[in-house]
């Protein structure tokens, strides 16, 4: 009976090793939803009519996201007998001449961002490429020295880029499904949970709490049932982690969820995913139907005589449901508000059961420290804070994505080694990592380590994974004042700290970003800060504050001057800033005009111009245009 599964796994295997390596070219598109927004399907379309129209023998797949969301999007060219190519910035028009190229048997040159010539999974090279084609390569990078991936350590984001995401062989061609195999077969659920402890593994959903420790206290409550679930509610402004690793290998978190369910005895799991994510949900839908025919889920897996199951529920995006709770409750069908613990979910959750929730990356991970090991896995990063962890970097940066790095690497490594900086050449001035719930951290600390309690006693958090990047043009306190509004529009309103206290401190802080800011609003912000923290019940609460809090400690002067002196510093208040044109300076050449959606600039060709101060808006069009310094904001 062993040996059967055994076959099954190697005959998946071997089909998925000659679909992601065949003996022809293999074009793979990027199309997860950032691809996809960018014309990732247009690319793909205009490839398969030129494959059919040139008769070019290849294979044409589909992929996630590399990573790379600042290049997409990113088409991949695996040249048998030669090394796998990554392409940036494709369009239908490029991709036409992209096969023209290689129906004419050369390698396209254009847009390629790098060249592979070895496979890695997790750390080890799993395939060498061949040097086809490698002559009409020279000078182009390898994939280790593009600087965005450089500093990369790639766990969770294993397979996403590389693998087609509902193709379960080319899963299972990359290991996938082996850790569940051994665990069943060879191990009790006691060490698994074991393993998972020693490898030192936190919850990536922004707790942080011990997911083996998690699972032991879930295992050891005694009931006739147990739940598990996969909290795939992203709700973060500029966070979208867990959507990519669902688009892009969410076999991963099949398995992850299984090899759970096994340790703590539970029998179904439930991916709660928000309905914003339709690609995501589908492609689970996919995974699980297809991990289901081939006998990884339902009865009697790999004749282990465990049975598991995994059902989807959508959420309708409320952002209090990523609290675990609230994210039960809206799973049984009732109103979704966090409730007091104890108890725990795991001595009583979903209909009073154990339950345990780790969000998708944790899940994502889980396999890969069965396969190689708590050892290898601890030994990367920091003390307390163990493995990698996947951010979305935003904002003000060059080179926006996805990007996975050791725990312990410095925000001043992933800003600007990785993303490569802040564009024009401008000053960095502050990143806020965490989410609406972190904090922000200004320059001085660039070479902060990233883990767990260095941000925490910076003053932030490490969230699900968030990290929105500010130059000098941004304003701290509207920085603060937008968090606010959406943690307050987003609170449940059962906890009278939240509710209420964000209301006010919303309130002081729309007032001083107008200019009617009060001396004693600092102090008071402080103070308000900290009951709203000590007194709420729920994560959202207990860190709604953080933005105003780190703003304060790190940024007090621009506070004043927006109070003192009605004055903000990045000219980015709207009511304290006024754009007026230099008449010295400006040449007339109307492109400020041409630009102002409201009419409010005005003036003949090769006259001074000015701006009509009713009529304008302070959008800044004019300032951003203007090629000559003409525009002046006080």
């Amino acid at each position: 009976m062993i040996g059967s599964y055994t076959r099954l796994l190697d005959g998946l295997q071997e089909t998925g090793l000659s679909s992601l390596y065949p003996d022809r070219f293999r074009i793979s598109v990027g199309m997860a939803t950032c691809g996809l927004a960018t014309g990732a399907m247009g690319v793909f379309q205009r490839l398969k009519e030129e494959l059919d129209r040139t008769g070019f023998d290849a294979v044409l797949s589909r992929t996630g996201c590399l990573g790379f969301c600042q290049r997409e999007p990113v088409v991949d060219l695996y040249v048998p007998g030669g090394p796998r190519l990554t392409y940036v910035e494709m369009t239908p028009e490029k991709a036409a001449g992209f096969i023209d190229v290689l129906s004419r048997g050369g390698i396209p040159v254009e847009d390629l961002l790098c060249v592979h010539q070895s496979e890695t999974l997790l750390g080890d090279t799993v395939r060498e490429y061949g040097t086809k084609g490698m002559d009409q390569l020279s000078g182009v990078p390898l994939y280790t020295e593009v600087p965005f991936f450089s500093k990369q350590s790639k766990i969770a984001l294993r397979n996403c880029g590389i693998i087609d995401p509902v193709s379960i062989e080319e899963y299972v061609a990359r290991s996938g499904y082996r850790a569940l195999h051994d665990v069943l077969l060879e191990k009790t659920p006691e060490e698994l949970i074991r393993e998972v402890k020693e490898s030192g593994l936190r919850g990536r959903g922004g707790g942080g709490f011990p997911t083996g420790l998690k699972w032991e206290y879930t295992r050891r409550t005694e009931a006739d049932e147990r739940y598990i679930v996969c909290n795939a509610d992203e709700g973060d402004p500029g966070a979208y982690m867990d959507r990519s690793v669902l688009e892009g290998d969410p076999h991963s978190v099949i398995e992850g969820m299984i090899l759970g369910g096994f340790a703590m005895g539970a029998s179904t799991g439930f991916v709660y995913v928000r309905t914003e994510y339709p690609l995501a949900i589908q492609r689970m839908e996919e995974a699980i139907a297809q991990a289901g025919k081939n006998g990884f889920l339902g009865d009697d897996i790999f004749g282990s005589g465990f049975s598991f199951d995994i059902e989807i529920r959508q959420g309708s995006g409320a952002f209090v449901c990523g609290e675990e709770t609230s994210l039960m409750h809206s799973i049984e069908g009732v109103s979704p508000e966090p409730r007091n613990r104890p108890p725990f979910p795991s001595e009583s959750g979903l209909w009073e059961k154990p339950t345990n929730i780790n969000n998708v990356e944790t899940w994502a991970n889980i396999p890969a420290i069965i396969q190689k090991g708590s050892g290898w896995f601890s030994s990367i990063g920091t003390g307390k804070s163990k493995g990698t962890k996947v951010f979305s970097l935003v904002g003000t940066v060059r080179n926006t994505g996805l990007v996975e790095v050791p725990m312990g690497i410095t925000l001043r490594e992933i800003i600007f080694d990785i993303g490569g900086g802040i564009p024009e050449d401008r000053e960095f001035k502050a990143v806020q990592t965490g989410g609406p719930s972190g904090g922000c951290i200004p320059a001085s600390l660039l070479d902060l380590p990233v883990d767990y309690e260095r941000l925490a006693e910076a003053g932030s958090i490490m969230g699900s994974g968030g990290m929105v990047v500010m130059d000098q043009s941004s304003c701290v306190v509207d920085i603060a004042r937008y968090f606010l509004e959406f943690t307050n529009d987003e609170s449940c309103g059962k906890c009278t700290s939240c509710r209420d206290g964000s209301e006010l401190m919303l309130e002081i802080l729309t007032r001083i970003t107008r200019g009617n800011g009060k001396s004693e609003d600092i102090d008071f912000l402080e103070e308000l800060g900290v009951a709203i923290t000590d007194a709420s019940q729920c994560g959202l609460g207990q860190t709604l504050a953080n933005p105003v809090l780190s703003t304060i400690r790190y940024f007090r002067e621009e506070y004043e001057a927006h109070i003192e002196r009605a004055v903000c510093p990045a000219h980015a208040c709207k009511a304290l800033v006024t754009y007026r044109v230099d008449a010295g300076r400006c040449t007339g050449c109307t492109l400020c005009a041409r630009n102002c959606p409201s009419g409010a600039v005005r003036g003949k060709l090769k006259e001074a111009h000015t701006i009509d101060q009713g009529n304008c808006t302070k959008c800044g069009l004019c300032f951003d245009v203007c090629n000559f310094n003409a525009i002046v904001v006080e």
